[in-house]
């Protein structure tokens, strides 16, 4: 098992609930917020990060386009998006920790199939949450809404680390 991965998509997971979780409060004028600079609305770009999660785990097993959430998804409210999401985080955890640095997949797409490492997707997974959930955190920074701060520090906190040492004799 590969834990650093695995550590890198538990963090993920955290990230990705934290910041959900803290949009729940927002009316949906501030759902539907957007920048010019950022890819959509608070709403699209929510769905958009948890059904490219669930995009990323049918990639890693040769399939995609199954169903996944996407911008132009009707809004499934905030329970149903944080069941997925964490559904899927859990699946990108479980694939990180069984990940054979080898294996390959084959996608199909417009009638041929292309080959890619299944570890493409894991890398994908994690720079497509960062990016995202980035942007939605400046759209609602651009509107004066606090944002829940994703540092790996606050989820060492959460992950339970940073014990402190007792002193050592001198």
């Amino acid at each position: 098992m590969n834990l650093a991965l695995v550590e890198i998509f538990r963090y993920n997971k955290w990230a990705n609930l934290t910041l959900i979780d803290a949009c729940r409060a927002l009316t949906d004028e501030q759902l539907d917020a957007r920048l010019p600079a950022a890819s959509g609305s608070v709403r699209e770009l929510l769905l958009h990060v948890v059904g490219g999660q669930q995009t990323f785990v049918l990639r890693t097993q040769g399939r995609q386009h199954e169903g996944e959430l996407n911008r132009r998804s009707e809004w499934p409210g905030f329970d149903h998006l944080l069941d997925v999401a964490t559904r899927s985080s859990d699946d990108l955890i479980a694939i990180a920790g069984d990940l054979d640095a080898g294996t390959e997949v084959e996608l199909p797409y417009q009638g041929r199939r292309f080959r890619y490492p299944t570890r493409l997707f894991l890398v994908h997974a994690l720079e497509h949450g960062v990016e995202h959930r980035t942007e939605i955190k400046l759209v609602l920074g651009h509107r004066g809404i606090e944002t829940p701060d994703l540092d790996a520090w606050l989820y060492s906190d959460f992950a339970g680390y940073g014990a402190e040492v007792p002193a050592r004799p001198s």
